[in-house]
């Protein structure tokens, strides 16, 4: 059986800003820098076969520093990016409550809800019986939770930055 810690991104300069970041890179600030570091001493003593992180900088940002000390191999996938949110990318989170939601061009829940079964089903067969650490973002988390829990999206609590969620595959 493989372990999966499911991980959210540090706190980054636009999730502070409360900007929707979707698939742009972003960047951690000071804050979620710090608690990236709380979380890699939070999982020293635990054994890791795997890191795995999103292609985007603010998740491989993360990644790195949960990796910091251990010869361990650190993958990136696309499957893990955030939700393409279309015309809101880049937007103020609070402007858009006025707007029609969602933009015609955002990613699908279908489209978003395969990637998440791809990863996992990537996990399972990549790394069998061995403990991976992914670090990916809210939604494609909240997604990833959804297909293995096998409950609505709406169902799924929402992760704090750098927040850990323990999976069994």
């Amino acid at each position: 059986m493989t372990t999966l810690y499911l991980v959210r991104h540090g706190e980054t300069v636009d999730n502070a800003r409360q900007i929707m970041q979707g698939q742009t890179q972003g960047e951690l600030n000071a804050t979620g820098i710090s608690q990236a570091e709380a979380l890699r001493d939070k999982l020293s003593d635990i054994h890791i076969d795997a890191f795995v992180s999103s292609d985007l900088y603010r998740s491989i940002q993360t990644c790195r520093i949960l990796a910091q000390g251990r010869q361990v191999p650190m993958v990136e996938t696309p499957l893990l990016r955030e939700r393409d949110w279309g015309d809101f990318t880049g937007e103020y989170i609070p402007s858009l409550a006025d707007r029609e939601w969602p933009p015609a061009n955002v990613e699908s829940a279908e489209r978003l809800l395969a990637r998440a079964r791809n990863f996992l089903t990537w996990v399972r067969v990549t790394y069998p019986d061995q403990v991976v650490v992914a670090v990916g973002h809210g939604i494609i988390n909240k997604a990833i939770q959804s297909v293995y829990h096998q409950r609505p999206m709406s169902q799924i609590m929402k992760m704090t930055n750098a927040e850990m969620r323990v999976l069994m595959l």
